[in-house]
């Protein structure tokens, strides 16, 4: 919580994705994501969801759950408790805010506030189908050994675009929720 509640130190800030998709120039929107810092009995895990195919930004890929900023929250906090409750039924009562990482803006457009919060047992999940294909949880020490961040790249047309990924047994962590696990590791170690 104290390192939370510091500045972001330098190695954590900046690290977008590089440039916007065509289309999607303009200011960015806001957004928020829960970290969810699960506390189980044999250490923590991070809750992540796999978001549906037929979404159409970042359809199939591995998220943190969250999403746009309604003028009704309150604050960035109670946007990513929201968004999660929405997606996966994470009740917010299970929920303590422990404070929030440095901002990431992705090529579609959205910056993106990660909020990380303290999950306590028992919960349970009720994933919103038409958002969400699957909830599962990965060991937080995996997450953050520095060994499992790794830079990737691919091709769009002439342009090449890198990004961080944190490949999971059959999982592929990739680009703005990879990006943002490496921005909560950053954190954590300065």
């Amino acid at each position: 919580m104290q390192r939370l509640a510091q500045p972001a130190p330098a190695a954590a800030r900046g690290l977008s994705d590089g440039g916007r998709l065509p289309g999607r120039e303009g200011p960015p929107r806001d957004a928020a994501v829960l970290v969810p810092l699960v506390h189980r009995a044999d250490g923590l895990t991070l809750l992540l969801t796999q978001r549906s195919a037929d979404l159409p930004d970042h359809p199939g890929q591995i998220a943190l759950p969250g999403g746009r900023v309604e003028p009704g929250d309150a604050n960035r906090a109670a946007t990513a408790l929201r968004e999660a409750a929405e997606e996966t039924g994470l009740p917010a009562d299970r929920v303590s805010i422990l404070g929030e990482l440095a901002s990431y803006e992705t090529v579609t457009g959205y910056r993106v506030t990660p909020i990380v919060g303290w999950v306590e047992p028992p919960f349970a999940l009720t994933p919103d189908p038409v958002e969400v294909a699957d909830v599962f949880e990965v060991p937080l020490a995996f997450v953050l050994d520095p060994t499992h961040q790794q830079r990737h790249s691919r091709m769009q047309g002439a342009l090449r675009r890198e990004f961080w990924a944190i490949p999971y047994r059959d999982r592929y962590i990739w680009g703005a929720t990879a990006a943002m696990l490496v921005i909560l590791d950053r954190t954590l170690r300065t």
